[in-house]
């Protein structure tokens, strides 16, 4: 794969980071010398303590905090090349028992987030790409999960809309949408009585998730989804912008 030879090409904005999938993409891209502002609402995790990686604690609901995170880039490293919103929460509910304060925090986490995220990457003078981490709740309903498959669903019109919108000024705009990634946040969602895993718990739904859906076999792993999350911040997708790609090992073939 080609890699960035101009080190302003190299520092990226990576929201949601504390945990899970975030906190997998900012230790992928630390080793690979890239430089690194992130943000999450709990205190920065010792594992996540290095030169090239600026921490901000907030909430990403807000823009103020995506316009911090860009200025400190900026000011500290360089303008920031990529902006990756990664923010997101899961949580199966059945429609009846939706409160206007949980459809507004499901929202608010899954959806404002990266809209605003989106904003503030344009403050960047750098800006190649936007990536949003979408869901394949975002191509397809399920049971007890309409707020997140709305909120998600939401995120790929998002994409689409801001790659027509941003294309002319050179700037990408692009989602993955992976299936299920075995991450404590999944894991504790999953042990709802709400949840597909009610009857069963996380782990043997997971493994019949697995023997059912997918055809690789096994579901992709946070360090697979972080070489596609690569792939999308660098030239090598140069022609690509607009697309909501699965990253789901086969469980939802288009």
């Amino acid at each position: 794969m080609h890699d960035y030879l101009n080190n302003s090409e190299r520092t990226i904005i990576i929201t949601g980071s504390s945990a899970g999938i975030g906190n997998h993409m900012v230790k992928f891209f630390l080793e690979k010398n890239y430089k690194i502002v992130s943000c999450a609402r709990s205190e920065q995790p010792n594992d996540l303590k290095d030169a090239n990686h600026i921490y901000v604690q907030g909430d990403a609901t807000m823009y103020s905090l995506h316009d911090e995170m860009v200025k400190k880039c900026t000011n500290i490293f360089s303008a920031p090349s990529s902006y990756i919103n990664n923010v997101g929460m899961s949580e199966w509910k059945p429609i009846s028992e939706i409160s206007e304060d949980f459809l507004n925090t499901m929202l608010d986490v899954n959806l404002k987030s990266s809209f605003w995220g989106c904003k503030a990457a344009l403050n960047s003078s750098n800006l190649k790409s936007i990536l949003n981490i979408s869901s394949l709740a975002g191509k397809r309903g399920s049971a007890n999960n309409s707020v997140y498959c709305a909120a998600k669903f939401g995120i790929n019109g998002l994409t689409q809309s801001l790659a027509k919108e941003l294309g002319p000024n050179g700037i990408r705009v692009n989602a993955l949408c992976p299936v299920l990634i075995e991450t404590p946040g999944l894991l504790k969602a999953l042990k709802s009585p709400k949840s597909p895993a009610k009857d069963s718990g996380p782990d043997i739904f997971l493994e019949n998730f697995e023997s059912s859906n997918v055809a690789l076999s096994s579901l992709p792993t946070a360090e697979e989804l972080c070489d596609v999350v690569q792939y999308f911040i660098s030239e090598n997708s140069s022609a690509i912008t607009g697309q909501c790609v699965n990253v789901d090992c086969g469980v939802f073939p288009q």
